[in-house]
């Protein structure tokens, strides 16, 4: 009986932690809501954070987190750069709805390769090494949640600007 409760509550524990990272991707996704493609560019701070550079940034990640990290497939494999400041970096044909659309395909993507595993299985693609699925679910929700805090501050200051 113990190993069925242990067993259910790890679920419960996964399904939360998936519930609670993706409340945080809509809010990075909505974040790009009703702006133009220059207020989604607009550099607001002296590194290369923008709206849709964050958004690009956190494509990015859930690629690392949840292909790289699970699968141990290398970053030239997924087609992902090499470096976090890269993943920043716009690109002339970059757009919201391009970015948001691969954003939107990441996060599918890393929902399909964490739905079948144990939340305390560990995933061995990392580059820090060995890592349970638990590690990787709490650094992606605090990642993004702050991530989502410099959306938030970005946008209020495009939306002021109007």
């Amino acid at each position: 009986m113990t190993h069925d409760h242990d067993a259910t509550s790890a679920r419960a524990l996964h399904d939360q932690l998936e519930e609670f990272l993706d409340q945080h991707r809509k809010a990075m996704y909505d974040s790009l809501e009703g702006l133009t493609e220059e207020e989604s560019r607009r550099q607001l701070v002296p590194s290369l954070t923008t709206l849709l550079g964050l958004v690009k940034h956190v494509t990015f990640v859930e690629r690392v987190w949840f292909d790289e990290a699970v699968t141990g497939r290398s970053r030239a494999e997924i087609g992902i750069p090499t470096t976090v400041d890269e993943s920043f970096t716009l690109a002339p044909d970059d757009t919201i709805e391009s970015i948001r659309a691969s954003y939107a395909e990441a996060c599918d993507a890393s929902r399909a390769a964490a739905a079948t595993l144990d939340i305390d299985g560990v995933v061995t693609g990392n580059r820090r090494g060995r890592l349970p699925l638990r590690w990787v679910y709490l650094h992606m929700l605090r990642e993004i949640a702050q991530h989502c805090g410099h959306a938030d501050i970005l946008r209020e200051q495009v939306l002021a600007s109007r």
